[in-house]
Formats: structure tokens, C-alpha cells, sequence
């Protein structure tokens, strides 16, 4: 098996990286270049904290980074995972815009940061941001200590200096993508979204995937703040060439426990990325099991018609604890993988029979068993049904479980046929649509799904009923 992570079409796009301090204003640029809101912003420090990229022109990346030297703390555990996500975007880049503060002028962490810069070998474009006010000019010259040569002044508040930004990347993109070789742009990749309670392993799954540490992981809960995208070509055993486009998200929390603006706008990026994808991994801890924000989660994503894994990540501490005997009640590790797939088809009957993958991040075993099951289920949610098949299917499903008569007429479905795969809609037509009861759809649905391979599909009916007549009436004399 050989696996290629990529950002875009291209194997080989250039990469320019925004760097420097916390709170400089390197979000706030990101979003202006992007002209949407993609990196969340905020007047805290340290909020970005892992690399997020966006394709701003054909085959150029523009990536926001974690603010360099935040916390001073050299102990701290995120504040190092930030650090070595830098160092990465610093190794990676082919160009770097240097963000610097020009409402504070030249601070002593700059010239530790321009020196790391210089080491690099790259390309450095030096940006003075937050020139708001005639003020911020004056400071401008204290950044020529720096030796980076001149400072564009820039203020991705008020879009001074943007224009002149895109003109330099233009410039760049044109005289150094000649130079490296080209594809053909392939198919759509498969957007696998990886949802899930704070801490439970998302960031660590697609890393493992990925073979390298591309997010930043700590034991820290919320450590995940945006929704973060990463492309990945792999080939199968089968020598199929799959391509993916993994997804990480902040953590989900039930409304209540949501105690800042920062975790709210972090739900709304996770909402959104669970709509953009095609599938989404439900990842659920092996040790702390389903909770209500599982429930809730698992009826979004279908609602949302996505095709659904549900992944139980940490199996290998599952494993350790039952070799130390804390699993005492289960007489083999088996028996206690079994139990644990009775429980999430009990406690989140919307997943159906959507498919349960036991892993482990940190065992880095082969990724090809994740992988397989959204290809497969990127296929079944592909499919197409017979119209006559469908409908030979509802007629004997119907006529094992005849639905109740109300008001002494009996629900009737005439003809059923396909209309959609994302999610996979059915449009049924029946005599009143309004006497079909909650119970009955239900019956259909589960019926329907052991006649057709809808296994983890998110299944949609429209119905439609038959139009009354109109029947005129005429005023009495």
C-alpha cells in the first residue's frame, strides 16, 4: 500500500504560510485573503492553534498558523504542540508572510522570530498589520531592525494593503508554478467529517491516517478549535487509487455546557463541516461510552443525510484495562466488544445498522480498515435503485404488514422511485400521505433497508399525496 497527502489537485501546490506572534492579526489577513470567514477571530490570544489551510488560487495554498511564543511556558503542553505545528509550516512553505503588530512596533520576540525565519532558507515577505490610524506609520521604521527588507503596511481590519498582498501571491504563484510539474485535476475526493465529543480522538485518528502530525494534540479537552481540512491519496490493497478529504472538528458539547463565544462559533464550524462532507465518523471513547451528546449527534448527522461510521477509538486502553482486571464483569475482551455494539444500537437507534469500527489512534495500525468502510459507503450512498425492484420490494413489504385502516381507509403507496443519493431520497406517491403514522415509516424504512444494501446511508421519503378535488359550492337561495 502506498499513501500521498496532498492539499489539493495538484501533488506538488505551492504553500504560503502566515507567521508571528500571538494576536498580530494573522486570522483576521487569513479570512480578508480567503474572503470568507474560515479561521475563527478573536481579540484572545492563541486561538488559532493548528495549521488550517485554503486554496485561494489553482494550486496555491494559503495556511493560517498558531501564534509563535505563546505561552512563554516551555512545560506547557499545547503551547509546544502549537510550536511544532509551525516549525512544520515553516519546513513547508514556500513562501512566508511575517505578521507583525504595527500599532506596537518591533517587540524582542520578533527578532527571536525573524531569526527563525532566516534559518529556514524561504522566501519572507514582512507585513506590518493593524495600520488603522496615520499614528501606526510612525512605527513602521522600527521594523527595518529586523533585516527582512521592506515592510508592507497592511490592516486586515479596514483592507489596506490587500490588494498589493494578492498581487505579490499572483506574482509569486506565476513565476514558480511553471517551474514544477503538473496533473490532471482528479475526481472529487471523498469528505470524510470526523465528529465527536471533546478529547475522544479525533485529531489523533486523522494523524495516524495521515502517517505524520498534522493537528495538534493534547490531553487538554477543546484543545481543537476550527474545522481543519487534509487531503489524502491512498492506495488499496485492491490497487485502487481512493482520494479522501479528512476532516477535524472542534469537539461537540451539549448546549448548556458551552461557556464562551469562542465554543459556540467552534460548534458552528463543526456543524457546517458535518454538511460539506459526504461521511461522517462518529467517534465515540471505548472507555467513557455513549452519552446524550452522542444521541443528539448521531440524529444531525442523519438528518443532515450523511453516510455514518460510527468509530470507537482507545480500543488499546480498553485492552489494557481488561488485562489489569478493571473489566472484571466481561469474561473475554470479545464479550465486552459485543456488549459495547449491543449498547450503541440500543442508545442511538438512529444509527441503524451503520457500520462500528473498533480502533486505536496511537496503536498506528494499517489505516486501510477505516478507510474501506467510508469508500464502501461512498458507494452504496451512489447507488442507484431499480424503479421496479424498489416497487415489487414495497409491495411485499406492505402486504406482510398491511398498515391500519383510519377512518375506515387504508394507506395506499402507488408507485415509489429514487431522486437523490446525498442523502438517498425515496419519493413515494400514496392515496394520504396525512394517515401515514410515525410507526409505519419506521416499518418501511427498516424493511427497506434489509431489502436494499442501505447499510449507514441516511434514508430520506418525500410523500406525496393525491390532490383532493375541488368541488364548488353555490350559495343557496
Amino acid at each position: 500500500m502506498r499513501m500521498e497527502t496532498t492539499t489539493n489537485g495538484r501533488k506538488t501546490p505551492l504553500q504560503i504560510m502566515l507567521v508571528g506572534r500571538p494576536n498580530v492579526g494573522k486570522s483576521r489577513l487569513f479570512n480578508r485573503l480567503c474572503g470568507r470567514r474560515v479561521s475563527i477571530v478573536h481579540d484572545q490570544a492563541g486561538v488559532t492553534r493548528d495549521i488550517i489551510p485554503e486554496e485561494i488560487l489553482p494550486g496555491v495554498i494559503l495556511m493560517d498558523t498558531g501564534g509563535i511564543g505563546y505561552p512563554s511556558m516551555s512545560d506547557d503542553p499545547l503551547a509546544n504542540a502549537v510550536e511544532e505545528k509551525v516549525n512544520f509550516a515553516i519546513a513547508a512553505a514556500d513562501l512566508i508572510f511575517f505578521v507583525v503588530d504595527a500599532s506596537m512596533g518591533c517587540l524582542p520576540l520578533d527578532f527571536e522570530i525573524a531569526q527563525r525565519l532566516r534559518r529556514s532558507g524561504k522566501p519572507i515577505r514582512l507585513l506590518a498589520n493593524k495600520v488603522d490610524l496615520e499614528c501606526h506609520q510612525t512605527h513602521l521604521a522600527t521594523f527595518h531592525a529586523l533585516g527582512l527588507g521592506s515592510t508592507l503596511a497592511v490592516s486586515a481590519e479596514h483592507g489596506r494593503g490587500e490588494e498589493d498582498i494578492r498581487q505579490e501571491i499572483y506574482e509569486f504563484s506565476q513565476k514558480h508554478l511553471l517551474l514544477r510539474p503538473q496533473v490532471d485535476e482528479e475526481e472529487r475526493p471523498i469528505g470524510i467529517c470526523f465528529s465527536g465529543r471533546p478529547n475522544v480522538g479525533k485529531s489523533s485518528l486523522i494523524n495516524a491516517l495521515l502517517h505524520e502530525k498534522r493537528t495538534t494534540v493534547s490531553p487538554l479537552p477543546g484543545t481543537t478549535r476550527d474545522s481543519i481540512s487534509f487531503h489524502l491519496k491512498f492506495h488499496s490493497s485492491w490497487d485502487e487509487k481512493w482520494h479522501f478529504q479528512l476532516i477535524d472538528t472542534a469537539g461537540i458539547k451539549a448546549k448548556k455546557k458551552i461557556n464562551s463565544p469562542l465554543e459556540y462559533f467552534s460548534q458552528i464550524r463543526t456543524e457546517k463541516a458535518i454538511e460539506q462532507a459526504h461521511i461522517v465518523f462518529l467517534v465515540i471513547d471505548a472507555l467513557s461510552g455513549i452519552s446524550k451528546t452522542d444521541q443528539q449527534l448521531s440524529r444531525h448527522i442523519l438528518d443532515a443525510g450523511k453516510g455514518l461510521v460510527v468509530v470507537v477509538n482507545k480500543w488499546d486502553l480498553a485492552e489494557q484495562s481488561f488485562r489489569e482486571g478493571k473489566l472484571e464483569d466481561y469474561k473475554t475482551l470479545e464479550d465486552f466488544r459485543l456488549t459495547f455494539q449491543k449498547a450503541i444500537r440500543r442508545e442511538l437507534p438512529s444509527v441503524h445498522d451503520a457500520s462500528i469500527v473498533f480502533t486505536s489512534a496511537h496503536e498506528r495500525g494499517s489505516p486501510e480498515e477505516l478507510l474501506a468502510e467510508a469508500h464502501d459507503l461512498f458507494r452504496r450512498m451512489n447507488q442507484s435503485l431499480s424503479t421496479g425492484k424498489l416497487n415489487r420490494a414495497l409491495q411485499r413489504i406492505m402486504e406482510a404488514q398491511p398498515p391500519a385502516a383510519i377512518v375506515g381507509r387504508r394507506l395506499k403507496i402507488y408507485y415509489a422511485v429514487q431522486t437523490g443519493n446525498f442523502p438517498f431520497t425515496l419519493k413515494m406517491f400514496c392515496n394520504q400521505k396525512e394517515h401515514l403514522s410515525d410507526s409505519y415509516k419506521r416499518y418501511l424504512e427498516n424493511s427497506l433497508r434489509k431489502h436494499f444494501p442501505l447499510k449507514g446511508c441516511s434514508l430520506r421519503f418525500e410523500w406525496v399525496g393525491k390532490e383532493k378535488r375541488y368541488r364548488p359550492t353555490f350559495p343557496q337561495e
